[in-house]
């Protein structure tokens, strides 16, 4: 193996990859965070991302949303059209990034705390841009929504809390499957974790990830020009925090964690018990192998039946990453090719799916009422 020594060109070579690879990244970011901070409405507000109905409409009620494990740590991205889609029935929406752990009790106590600490403060200054004062905000009642483990986590947050929960939950593609089971051959990710970590936190990327801030933040602006001068430092916090949950997780395998905590069998119970939230309705696709949403509806009949709720269950054309369909601009080539026919088909399908889930979730939030 060749040494890098230091002024030697290889290790010169090495570091100006390294550099373009940041310039690369942290540009391919800030032109996707642009788009979505400047034309589609997203504010940051405490650790939270607050969108706005558009057109200045007001909205009729918030939304807290929570997406699945991994993705859900920039909802911004990864649920962008869904959260768009959402926002312009008339929604406010308030999605709650989280980092994807194996300890469930955690996860969900720490949304809780993000979510409400993001309506204190609402309820403190309003949100100027919207034209929406405190008392319009006091008005508002709030739903949520949870995709998948956002789906569990959402369960839990109306489980382990009696205040300051949702009038109503939207449970999407429920899912709380064994760590074996949800981790394909989990029992050997122990001796892999350790075999990788130490590459992984070595290797370049990693680093430019975990660097993108503070004095290499600096240096980032240096290499990429006045492009970044308005760059939101917080997208690429978003996007660091993404990449890190992978090693986070390795680093948790390593040191003996064996299964979720609590367990599947151990949330099922309690959620059967103290379940809060009187207004469920349950969303399951028909082409999804991994939905565990026949299984949580046993288990929220007779709790949901003795607070004097309704539980309600609904099954949608779609698969279960449906939520997070994309409306990418599919470009032409100089011939129509039938690729391109399959890739455009393929795309307006899913849309309609999404439309689908966003109508159905709208129009069941729209008709609650007064229960």
């Amino acid at each position: 193996m060749q040494s890098l020594c230091i002024g030697c060109p290889t290790l010169a070579k090495h570091r100006a990859s390294v550099k373009n690879m940041r310039k690369t990244f942290i540009s391919n970011v800030y032109n996707a965070d642009r788009e979505i901070y400047n034309e589609k409405g997203y504010r940051r507000l405490g650790q939270c991302l607050v969108i706005s109905p558009s057109n200045g409409r007001k909205p009729q009620a918030i939304i807290k949303f929570l997406g699945g494990a991994f993705i859900g740590a920039i909802p911004e991205v990864t649920y962008s059209h869904l959260i768009d889609l959402l926002a312009k029935e008339g929604f406010l929406i308030i999605a709650v990034p989280y980092n994807v752990t194996f300890d469930h009790e955690e996860a969900a106590k720490e949304v809780y705390d993000k979510f409400n600490a993001c309506m204190d403060m609402l309820l403190s200054s309003g949100l100027s841009h919207a034209g929406l004062l405190v008392d319009d905000i006091l008005q508002l009642p709030v739903y949520s929504v949870g995709h998948s483990n956002g789906a569990l986590l959402q369960l839990l947050a109306g489980s382990y809390f009696g205040e300051k929960i949702p009038k109503a939950n939207a449970i999407i593609s429920f899912n709380n499957k064994e760590a074996s089971e949800a981790v394909p051959y989990f029992e050997q990710l122990g001796p892999v974790a350790t075999q990788l970590a130490p590459i992984l936190e070595a290797s370049p990327v990693y680093a430019m990830a975990r660097n993108t801030s503070d004095n290499a933040f600096k240096t980032v602006l240096d290499v990429a020009g006045p492009m970044l001068q308005q760059f939101d430092q917080e997208a690429i916090g978003s996007v660091t925090k993404f990449i890190d949950q992978l090693p986070s997780v390795m680093s948790q395998v390593n040191q003996g964690v064996s299964e979720f905590k609590p367990t599947p069998l151990e949330n099922r119970d309690f959620i059967k018990c103290s379940y809060n939230v009187r207004r469920t309705l349950l969303v399951k696709f028909n082409f999804d192998a991994i939905d565990e949403t026949d299984v949580i509806e046993e288990i929220l009949k007779p709790r949901i039946a003795a607070i004097g709720g309704k539980l309600e269950k609904v099954t949608l054309n779609g698969i279960h990453i449906t939520p997070c369909a994309q409306d990418i601009k599919w470009k032409v080539g100089d011939l129509y090719t039938p690729a391109d026919a399959l890739a455009q088909g393929l795309k307006a399908a899913s849309l309609n799916d999404t439309r689908m889930l966003v109508r159905t979730i709208s129009d069941w939030f729209k008709n609650l009422g007064e229960p």
